[in-house]
C-alpha cells in the first residue's frame, strides 16, 4: 500500500492565480509559506521559511478565487505531485506541487472555519463536495507544534 499526502499551515504569499483548461475546468495556483523555528546551539532563536506551491481544481479553485487573498492563513491538504518540462534553453526542469483536495481558512476575521473540499473520485459527475461546518475556537490565538496530536 501506498500513500501520497501532505498537510500544510501558513500564509498566502500572493493572491490566487486563476485560469481555466481548454474545457472550461477553473485551475487555482498559489503559494504557502510555513515557518520552522528553533533554537541553535548559541541559544539563538532561528527561524528558516519554506515556499510550497499549491494547485485546487474546480469548486475549490472557485473557492480560493472568492476568499482566499495574500497574507490568508490556511491549512492545506492533498497530495504531493512532481510535474516536468523543456524549457526554452532545453534543460529539462520540475516543479513539485501540492495538488490540494481540502482547504480550511484559518483567518479570524470574515473566516467560518469551515473547510471545503475538492470533489472525491466518486463525485466525478459533477456533484458539488459537501461543506462541513467545524466550531469555531476563539479561544485558540495560534497553533502550536506541541499542541498538533501526530
Amino acid at each position: 500500500m501506498d500513500l501520497n499526502k501532505a498537510m500544510l499551515i501558513g500564509n498566502l504569499t500572493r493572491d490566487p492565480e486563476i485560469r481555466n483548461t481548454t474545457t472550461g475546468q477553473p485551475v487555482a495556483s498559489f503559494t504557502v509559506v510555513t515557518n520552522y523555528v528553533w533554537t541553535d546551539q548559541a541559544g539563538q532563536r532561528q527561524e528558516k521559511a519554506e515556499f510550497h506551491n499549491i494547485v485546487a481544481w474546480r469548486r475549490l479553485a472557485d473557492i480560493c478565487r472568492q476568499y482566499l487573498h495574500k497574507g490568508s492563513k490556511v491549512y492545506v491538504e492533498g497530495r504531493l505531485q512532481t510535474r516536468d518540462w523543456l524549457a526554452q534553453d532545453n534543460t529539462k526542469r520540475y516543479r513539485t506541487e501540492l495538488v490540494a483536495d481540502n482547504l480550511i481558512m484559518l483567518d479570524r476575521a470574515g473566516s467560518t472555519g469551515a473547510p471545503f473540499s475538492g470533489p472525491t473520485p466518486d463525485q466525478a459527475d459533477g456533484n458539488e463536495p459537501s461543506l462541513e461546518s467545524l466550531p469555531d475556537n476563539p479561544a485558540e490565538e495560534e497553533i502550536k507544534i506541541e499542541n498538533i496530536p501526530f
